[in-house]
This record gives C-alpha cells, sequence and structure tokens, in this order.
C-alpha cells in the first residue's frame, strides 16, 4: 500500500535536528532574536532536515549559515522543493 512505507531519512535527520532544537533552547535567548532572514536560520535548518532528509538538508542548512554574515543579503528565505 502506498504511503505505508515509512521515510529511511527521517532517523538520521531526527539525530541531526537534535543539536539545532538543543541551540534554540539554551543558545537563542541569550544570542538574541537579530537573524537577518526569516526564517530564522535554526528554523531553516529543522525544515530542511525534515523536508529533504539527513543529506540534503544538512547541505541546505550548512549553505544558508555561510550566507548569514554582515555582507550578505536578508529577507525572506524559504526552504526550497
Amino acid at each position: 500500500m502506498p504511503g505505508l512505507r515509512p521515510d529511511v531519512r527521517a532517523p538520521a535527520a531526527w539525530v541531526l535536528a537534535l543539536p539545532v532544537r538543543a541551540y534554540r533552547l539554551v543558545f537563542s535567548p541569550w544570542v538574541g532574536f537579530n537573524c537577518r532572514y526569516h526564517p530564522t536560520c535554526s528554523a531553516y535548518a529543522l525544515e530542511a532536515l525534515a523536508r529533504h532528509g539527513a543529506l540534503r538538508g544538512t547541505w541546505l542548512a550548512l549553505r544558508r549559515i555561510g550566507r548569514c554574515h554582515p555582507w550578505g543579503r536578508s529577507g525572506i528565505d524559504n526552504v526550497p522543493d
């Protein structure tokens, strides 16, 4: 039956999302909410991992963090389909 097969990417993506969730819980309140992009980099990382799995989600998150610097762009930057 279609749709009943579990997503094999989910366990690895879930494990990789743990440090991001820890950052949001522990460090984010101390650092402040001053991200250049919307959604924030941590929210982007969680969404990328959930939508694209461990490998591509990690690549997208690292690429996004690399773009987040004082001379970079800002604004809305959604996770690609």
